[in-house]
């Protein structure tokens, strides 16, 4: 815990928070002391079309391990009545709702890059959009009345890629779509917010070492080096705890109004707010790829740490 109890008594919902960006941010919430509710559609139970074995349950179990009060509530967040339940629960048990992480996604299966736009198929493409942008509609929707009771609230759009790097295209049709949605959510919903002393912000991870990209690697956290033998830009990637820490300094931040409707990265926040990854260091993905992976520019990942 970086300052115990910086968070405690407030109440967070990280909507798809089973795995990789979603997971840290639950716990790095929970490790000041908040109460998370974390949702997901994988259990102990029963898989999403995902197909992972990481569950909302053990999401959980690290937040209360962390410091805080974790809450698993399995949540398909297209499921309208579903997500009315969750909120109305919350309410219940709780009063209150101080912050939303919008971070519902699952659907890397679904994308093809290098792929025109006519030649994907429509269902595929249409469960994108509706996986990451849908999903995060029907929360806000749901959650907002109960956020926007106090002062203060937060709510976290979370994206891949600023609203700078953005502007290039992502090299498909629905993804490009999915993920600068978030960024103009926050702008949106950061203007709808102000006269109840709300702020809505966008985040972006930067080269993100989840489960999932760690097992396409071969790789696992502790070994994460030797992928860059296969992928150079990799070692520029970043553990989800960066973007976690991100989070929570956010949540924790009395003057975060300060960031209302900005597109911000997990690598901008750890040089504004001092923390840094678990190693140590402040990578700053998008800068390096910006300048580097995109711009050409002859440089060393540790040049970015």
């Amino acid at each position: 815990m970086t300052e115990q109890g910086r968070l405690t008594g407030r109440i967070a919902l990280v909507a798809g928070a089973t795995r990789g960006a979603g997971r840290a941010m639950a716990v790095q919430l929970g490790a000041e002391g908040a109460t998370v509710y974390v949702t997901g559609r994988t259990t102990r139970e029963r898989r999403s079309e995902v197909n992972r074995p990481e569950t909302i349950e053990e999401t959980a179990e690290l937040v209360t391990a962390a410091g805080g009060t974790g809450i698993a509530v399995p949540t398909d967040h297209l499921e309208p009545e579903r997500v009315r339940e969750l909120t109305e629960r919350i309410d219940r048990e709780q009063g209150r709702l101080d912050v939303l992480v919008n971070d519902v996604w699952g659907g890397e299966h679904l994308i093809d890059f290098g792929t025109k736009m006519w030649e994907i198929g429509l269902e595929r493409g249409l469960r994108m959009l509706r996986l990451g942008v849908e999903t995060h509609i029907v929360t806000s929707h749901y959650a907002l009345p109960l956020l926007i009771r106090r002062p203060g609230a937060l709510v976290v759009e979370v994206t891949d890629g600023t609203a700078e790097t953005n502007k290039r295209y992502r090299e498909s049709f629905y993804y490009d779509l999915t993920k600068y949605a978030p960024i103009r959510m926050a702008q949106a919903l950061g203007e709808e917010l102000k006269e109840y002393g709300g702020t809505a912000v966008s985040v972006t991870p930067g080269f993100l070492r989840s489960e999932q990209m760690l097992d396409t690697f071969g790789v696992t956290e502790e070994s994460w080096r030797d992928a860059v033998a296969q992928e150079r830009h990799f070692a520029i990637s970043e553990s989800p705890l960066l973007v976690g820490r991100a989070v929570a300094e956010l949540a924790a931040d009395p003057d975060v109004a300060r960031w209302n409707g900005q597109s911000l990265s997990s690598g901008q926040l750890a040089r504004v707010y001092g923390f840094t990854d678990a190693d140590g260091s402040r990578p700053d993905a998008w800068k390096y790829i910006s300048e580097v992976a995109i711009g050409g520019k002859e440089a060393d990942a540790s040049d970015y740490r």
